[in-house]
């Protein structure tokens, strides 16, 4: 029988709103001890997730892109769209200036080859669970992966 995302994902996980301030995040995921969040709007759909990194990059300091200019043009060596995201992410104030919008998600009967796959790929540490009615039911971290490796 292979094993499905339904078996080793945390069910009900802690959420948090998108129009929610950054500290209402922060102390939620250190008093639950979460490493992130799945972002819900005002009708309790998932629009975004909030990670550790998402908050971390708001400490880092900020570095334009780098550019040249020539024959009276600019060109840069590294997007500036960086630099706005990341500019963004400093300045924001409440979870939807700092989430990663729209992530990549997993259905509840996927397997958990399928969730592993989506990790390495898009080199991300969690995923939520959606069910067949594109509902969060839950998410599903590294950890879990590895427990389930662990069980087979």
């Amino acid at each position: 029988m292979t094993a499905v995302v339904r078996d080793y994902m945390t069910p009900n996980p802690y959420t948090i709103r998108a129009d929610a301030p950054i500290t209402e995040a922060i102390k939620l995921m250190e008093e639950k001890q979460v490493r992130g969040l799945p972002v819900l709007n005002s009708n309790g759909t998932l629009v975004g997730l909030v990670s550790e990194a998402d908050l971390i990059v708001r400490e880092a300091p900020l570095e334009p892109p780098l550019y040249i200019t020539f024959l009276g043009s600019v060109i840069y060596f590294e997007s500036p769209e960086s630099f706005h995201q990341h500019l963004k992410k400093t300045l924001g104030q409440q979870v939807q200036d700092v989430m990663t919008p729209n992530p990549h998600t997993v259905s509840v009967d996927a397997p958990i080859s399928e969730a592993a796959r989506l990790m390495v790929t898009h080199h991300i540490s969690r995923l939520p669970v959606l069910d067949h009615d594109g509902q969060l039911v839950g998410i599903i971290s590294r950890h879990d992966l590895l427990r389930a490796l662990h069980n087979n």
